[in-house]
């Protein structure tokens, strides 16, 4: 009678005078792992605490992946109690000469963090480098318009006032006299209690001439027009469009960017007027209903709360607002490839940027000018 022994790869604890002791049974061999989940059955069942177990290997067979198995567990350390036979012992420390230690691994993910911090950085030169070169041929071009304006191209100059401005109106005023509301009630409930109900006029005449209104309007034109300006000057590139006017010797600055830039520098100033009117208007009814602060009243006190220079340095902030909107969305529609995935990304980043520049820009203004009518 033949017996059959079994070979499938198993473990067994028994008493020992030091804790428990592991023994090996079976084939502990690459085609026994074969088996479906039978690796990972095993890797889950070996018991905790790998280097204090007493591990008896005697009676298992062994081959490299098995000993990768066992040293993996132990933790690339030998065990303190270990029996096995001379040839197990030379297959493990093979096993254990050629096992990559982790820290090599962890070394090199801190490198490719490295590599990864280093390609942002690189990015983000090549976009400042584009930028300055960008305002650099923008100043020759209007050096150009000064000495033959004849042949500047004001129909497009006039096309992109009317498109950028005049249909901005609409959600501008919304916009403005929503936060004008809005700022008013809030306003109010803290007025209230201290009897100082007339400085609402001071609160919100300061707050939208000389930050919210022109920032709003930048943020708004930044979102819906800066957008558009990146889109249309990247549907350009993908239908060759901007191939074709560098064939015929027409510069793309001169007609692409001159004259969106010219153009919102003159919407953004009225944009911002517009947008600062609307919420001074949403603030005076919001005043009349929870304060009972008359419009009238309203409309004598603002003159002498708010300064000639206040508007001024609104005024002054729209104007480098519109002219960085239009530079952003020029030159990351000028950076777009020729494929659908490129101009997508590239709105997105024009949109973006054009929003952090605004804020940026507007906090260096409060920092610089914090003085200025006040």
């Amino acid at each position: 009678m033949v017996t059959t022994v079994d070979a499938t790869p198993r473990l067994e604890q028994a008493p020992a005078a030091q804790g428990h002791a592991v023994r090996l049974l079976g084939e502990w061999t690459s085609a026994q792992f074969a088996r479906p989940n039978l690796f990972r059955d095993l890797e889950r069942g070996l018991p905790r605490g790998g280097r204090q177990q007493q591990w008896d290997l005697r009676e298992a067979a062994l081959d490299h992946v098995g000993a990768q198995l066992l040293w993996d567990h132990w933790g690339h350390h030998w065990p303190e109690q270990l029996e096995l036979l001379p040839a197990q012992r030379a297959i493990l420390e093979r096993v254990a000469q050629f096992t990559t230690r982790r820290s090599r691994r962890k070394r090199t993910s801190l490198w490719m963090l490295y590599l990864a911090f280093g390609g942002l950085l690189l990015r983000a030169f090549d976009h400042v480098k584009g930028f300055v070169q960008l305002i650099g041929q923008l100043t020759i071009d209007l050096r150009e318009l000064v000495r033959a304006p004849h042949r500047a191209p004001w129909r497009d100059f006039s096309g992109h006032l009317y498109r950028i401005g005049a249909t901005a109106l609409p959600i501008t005023a919304l916009v403005g006299g929503l936060i004008g509301v809005v700022l008013a009630y809030l306003t109010a409930q803290q007025l209230k209690q201290f009897g100082a109900d007339a400085y609402i006029v001071d609160i919100l005449g300061i707050a939208l001439v000389r930050e919210l209104g022109p920032m709003l309007g930048a943020i708004l034109i930044a979102g819906r027009s800066g957008s558009a300006i990146t889109a249309q000057i990247g549907v350009m590139r993908v239908t060759d469009e901007l191939d074709a006017m560098r064939v015929m010797g027409i510069s793309h600055t001169y007609r692409l960017v001159m004259p969106r830039a010219m153009a919102l520098s003159i919407a953004m100033p009225l944009i911002a007027c517009w947008t600062t009117i609307a919420g001074l208007i949403g603030g005076m009814v919001a005043a009349d209903l929870s304060l009972g602060i008359s419009p009238l009243f309203f409309l004598k006190a603002l003159p002498d709360a708010v300064r000639v220079s206040n508007l001024v340095l609104g005024l002054s902030k729209s104007v480098v607002f519109g002219i960085l909107i239009a530079l952003i969305g020029c030159h990351f529609g000028l950076r777009v490839q020729p494929n659908t995935n490129s101009l997508g990304q590239g709105t997105t980043a024009s949109v973006v940027t054009a929003i952090t520049v605004v804020i940026l820009v507007d906090a260096l203004f409060a920092i610089l000018f914090s003085n200025v009518g006040i």
